[in-house]
């Protein structure tokens, strides 16, 4: 079976080499006093400064293609790490006189990236995803608890020369596993999936119809506005998570992670951290509907379906599910239903239900009951279990309902309230 890979050039692995080159030659020029190369020192150090130009030059074109923009960014890159480099080298053995200073460096670096955001403008040509037109065997993929299922045709999607997802032809379901239950869903072609693995077979025949209507699709407008409700955005090249406690967004040349234990920002090959930030175990999944509103996203253990119907997150233990005026939540110690003037909450030792003109709640030992204006108390640990219990298991009755885009069902609902009150008046 032939998969599919990302095109790799020459120039590509030549830079890789160089980089582990200069790595080794820095390491050289620390130690120059011990290996007696004082002798070499500018020579070294020129060496250091041709071999960052150099690098950074081969590295154009690796997202976008060649372009006079990226050349110039790629030199006032090159000339900001120079101006690390020499900054820490005076304390380092840097030869007295050196005719370039950090400072001078930093200054072409910022000069140099604002020609390259000015010539950038003028550049010829629009950066896009787009689909390409070749086609290879889908028969299903895994995700972890998220599977899709089905059979049909893959077509890689590039954004610049790299590789960003594929979209697909064919008959396929998504099957995603969460506490609720299992959410399966029939999904309509185009179908994009936006992810860098693999997840195609041998190649075949493509479908110049079909490239033309996804990428047509792929570009549209609809697909790009970021609706003020939206907490999520994957285009295969942009990435954006905001959920609970955490925040993720990833750009080809930037990445932020902000969590409750710490944040962290990359650009480019340089690392900001401050505390311990939760980073994903792998990278952000999506799979939509291109013509629909289905989107499904996992990062890590967090996983988002959206539908046209409702919607359901999960955040490790706590899950959340919202459809028009009715939300549920599920943890590890709280659950709770609201829909309309229906309301139970539990949480720990303690517990409340109301509905119409019914409210029942419990906690410290005591269950208070107010039907129809009467108000009646009953001091009694057992009763007051009892309304935790029936409580909690009424909320998560209810949930097989709602996954399915059913709603709350009233009826059941009003019978086991009845049947708790019943149960409650045995203890007046």
């Amino acid at each position: 079976m032939s998969l599919y890979y990302e095109e790799s050039f020459l120039r590509f692995r030549i830079r890789d080499y160089l980089k582990g080159l200069t790595a080794l030659l820095i390491v050289l020029w620390l130690f120059k006093g011990w290996l007696r190369l004082e002798a070499y020192n500018e020579y070294m150090v020129w060496a250091i400064i041709a071999l960052i130009v150099i690098i950074e030059l081969l590295g154009v074109g690796r997202w976008f293609g060649v372009t006079v923009s990226g050349v110039i960014f790629a030199l006032a890159k090159a000339a900001f790490l120079i101006a690390v480099f020499l900054f820490f080298g005076k304390w380092l053995g840097l030869p007295e006189g050196f005719p370039i200073t950090a400072g001078t460096a930093f200054a072409y670096a910022v000069v140099l990236a604002i020609a390259a955001l000015l010539v950038a403008k003028f550049d010829k040509g629009e950066i896009k995803a787009k689909v390409e037109s070749k086609a290879y065997e889908f028969t299903g993929a895994h995700f972890g608890n998220v599977e899709l299922v089905g059979r049909g045709k893959a077509y890689p999607v590039k954004f610049g020369r790299r590789m960003v997802g594929w979209v697909i032809d064919g008959s396929v379901e998504v099957v995603a596993e969460t506490p609720l239950g299992t959410v399966r869903k029939k999904l309509i072609p185009p179908i994009a999936v936006w992810t860098s693995l693999s997840i195609v077979g041998k190649k075949t025949s493509p479908d110049p119809a079909f490239v033309e209507m996804a990428n047509r699709l792929m570009h549209h407008d609809r697909l790009y506005k970021k609706n003020k409700a939206d907490t999520v955005v994957d285009l295969g090249f942009l990435k954006v998570y905001e959920g609970e406690d955490f925040e993720y967004v990833k750009l080809p040349f930037l990445e932020v992670i902000e969590t409750p234990s710490g944040e962290e920002v990359r650009i480019g090959p340089i690392r900001i951290r401050e505390g311990h930030p939760e980073r994903p175990p792998s990278e952000m999944l999506t799979i939509r509907e291109l013509t629909n509103g289905f989107q499904l996203t996992k990062i890590g253990d967090r996983l988002r379906i959206q539908t046209e119907d409702y919607s359901i997150e999960v955040s490790g233990e706590r899950v959340t599910y919202r459809s028009g005026g009715e939300s549920l939540s599920l943890g590890k110690d709280h659950v709770s239903l609201k829909a309309g003037d229906v309301s139970i909450t539990v949480g720990r030792g303690r517990a409340k239900i109301r509905i119409e003109d019914v409210v029942i709640s419990a906690k410290d030992g005591k269950v208070r009951i107010r039907v129809g204006g009467k108000i009646h108390t009953i001091e009694d640990a057992e009763a007051c279990q009892l309304v935790i219990e029936k409580a909690k298991e009424i909320v998560e009755e209810q949930s097989a309902e709602l996954i399915e885009g059913l709603g709350v069902d009233r009826a059941r609902l009003n019978k086991r309230v009845k049947e708790l009150l019943e149960e409650l008046m045995g203890h007046i």
